[in-house]
């Protein structure tokens, strides 16, 4: 079968590229930039296609039965137009090209944060509130206002899915994300501390894998949550480092303490022009909601692999691609003793 794949050359998707190959289909990436690393499978056709370039997507589109849209832009900022815009008009966009084209099935590429997390209950589902609140970050209302952008190419005809993975992490990873950023600094012993906090994280092979799954099984229209564990991401830097024999973690900063700090550091962080300290970071952990993935389970036959096997897989490649300096991984059942048991 003959895919296609936007935003192919980024993390989740090499990892879709990845698999589609793996499962014989003939691929069409389309992205601004070829990868300089791997991806040079003969089933897989470059293209350098804009995705507000109608005309330029309806040709790479055409003989494409299945379109996977992964073009996104994730920030923590408040507000960023060029965000709003990418994952609002560029869904739109690339949904309106697919139905020109006569695509079978379109599958967008959403994520947690177009649900509204901060729920009374603490439990995330499919029913659960959507990221309208103005207050929220501009990525979580974007992400929500890009899903009513293809709900309205889904009312003129186009059969669509959407995937709403949790924190992506875990190999293969040429770029870092931040979460495998901070994952591979603590391997390599480079983080004394860390903020307490649990999230929900995901494999991203089985975010590459679900989104197959939806494009198989799922109902058009129809949101699927893409999770895997509730991770303590203070644990899991400590397990990485422990993995590496390397210096730990030694304690984490309380939650309540970021609050104090974050108004003072925001403003500092903006001017060097990153959004790594903010409110929004702050207040994912804080969240800290339990993500029900039992639809994706139930109507996709989803099912991620437990977070011990990510985090041994993640330093393996980091070493194997050289990004993890001298370190190098100790046997991978040093997680089992230091991992704690997964919530939810």
């Amino acid at each position: 079968m003959k895919v296609a794949v936007t935003g192919a050359a980024g993390f989740v998707g090499t990892n879709l590229v990845n698999q589609l190959v793996a499962d014989g289909h003939d691929v069409v990436a389309i992205d601004r930039v070829s990868p300089a690393h791997g991806l040079d499978h003969p089933q897989v056709t470059w293209t350098a296609a804009d995705i507000f370039d109608h005309d330029a997507l309806v040709a790479a589109f055409d003989g494409v039965d299945t379109v996977y849209h992964l073009v996104a832009m994730i920030t923590l900022k408040q507000q960023d137009e060029l965000a709003w815009r990418v994952n609002t008009q560029g869904v739109a966009s690339t949904a309106r090209a697919a139905l020109a084209a006569g695509v079978r099935r379109f599958v967008h590429c959403s994520s947690i944060h177009s649900f509204d997390q901060y729920t009374d209950n603490g439990i995330v589902d499919e029913n659960s509130a959507r990221s309208e609140n103005p207050a929220l970050p501009v990525y979580d209302r974007s992400k929500w206002a890009g899903e009513q952008e293809l709900r309205k190419v889904i009312a003129d005809g186009l059969d669509a899915v959407i995937c709403n993975p949790t924190g992506v992490y875990g190999p293969v990873d040429h770029g870092l994300s931040r979460i495998n950023g901070m994952l591979r600094d603590a391997a390599q012993g480079r983080v004394p501390l860390f903020v307490e906090g649990n999230f929900d994280l995901v494999d991203v092979r089985d975010v590459a894998k679900g989104l197959t799954l939806a494009a198989a099984h799922g109902a058009t229209g129809e949101n699927y949550l893409l999770g895997g564990e509730q991770v303590c991401l203070f644990e899991a830097m400590r397990a990485v480092a422990e993995l590496c024999g390397r210096f730990r973690p030694l304690f984490a900063v309380p939650l309540r303490l970021l609050n104090v700090v974050v108004p003072i550091a925001e403003p500092i962080s903006h001017l060097f022009g990153s959004d790594l300290v903010s409110r929004a970071s702050i207040a994912a952990l804080v969240a800290q909601p339990v993500v029900d993935i039992s639809k994706a389970r139930t109507q996709l036959g989803y099912e991620p692999r437990p977070s011990a096997d990510t985090l041994a897989d993640l330093v393996s490649f980091l070493c194997d691609s050289k990004q993890m300096g001298s370190a190098r991984p100790r046997s991978g059942r040093a997680f089992e003793s230091v991992l704690p048991t997964p919530v939810g």
